[in-house]
């Protein structure tokens, strides 16, 4: 039952201007075991944080939400199995070429015959299925392909209800919308576009509880990858099949 959401705007911002946000998809949608970030630098590479503790117990979120940023992926964590409560499975994941950061919500169904392949070649720390998505994605990466089809082939691949999100090292965050359980909304917080998991429900009580400044706001279709453009408005990627 994790959350997560993607920003971007057009000018840089306090990253704890989304911390009301993200303290209440964790409250509301049930999170609390651990969480992470993902943003651009001020030199424009992809830095990343993770901690174990909830998002409202760490103190780490004050010197980070200092940070300035256009971009940012954030997740919050909800494990299905409480035996995976570790660093290795707390989100996002950094690439370890640099290329992205990658975070999921929802279940990957066939990943344990491909983590026993990942696990011979010691490409495994953690114990969760998130972190096959990621080493399938580092395999699959191409800068040729769109991001919305990787992550459409991604879900393909594994099968199961999963939402992704993706934060690119050119800057751009991708929300992919696979899971019908979660569904994902984009919507405007003032000058920042943000797109977010709806804390289980089926409906846009998101907005209600979490988001109740949000503007411009939309369902994103299953199935399909938004990006957030250089200003932070929505624009579909690409819808994977």
């Amino acid at each position: 039952m994790c959350e997560q959401f993607i920003a971007r705007a057009a000018e840089p911002f306090r990253i704890d201007e989304l911390w009301d946000l993200a303290g209440r998809l964790e409250r509301f949608g049930l999170a609390g075991f651990g969480w992470g970030a993902a943003w651009v630098g001020g030199d424009g590479a992809l830095r990343t944080y993770r901690d174990v503790r909830a998002f409202r117990d760490d103190p780490g979120r004050d010197a980070l939400g200092s940070a300035e940023t256009t971009a940012l992926l954030v997740h919050l964590r909800r494990p299905s199995r409480l035996s995976t409560l570790q660093l290795p499975d707390t989100q996002p994941f950094a690439d370890p070429a640099g290329r992205f950061a990658f975070s999921h919500n929802g279940d990957l169904r066939d990943f344990a015959p491909v983590r026993a392949r990942y696990r011979r070649q010691d490409r495994i720390a953690g114990h969760a299925d998130s972190e096959v998505g990621q080493r399938w994605l580092e395999d699959a990466w191409s800068e040729a392909e769109p991001a919305g089809h990787l992550l459409g082939a991604l879900h393909d691949a594994f099968g199961g209800e999963a939402n992704f999100g993706l934060l690119t090292r050119d800057g751009t965050p991708h929300h992919y919308a696979g899971n019908p359980q979660n569904p994902v909304f984009a919507f405007r917080l003032g000058r920042i576009g943000v797109a977010s998991t709806a804390i289980y429900s089926v409906d846009r009580s998101v907005f209600r509880y979490c988001a109740p400044g949000a503007t411009h706001r939309a369902l994103v279709r299953q199935r399909t990858t938004i990006a957030l453009d250089q200003a932070g408005w929505p624009t579909e990627a690409v819808a994977s099949r």
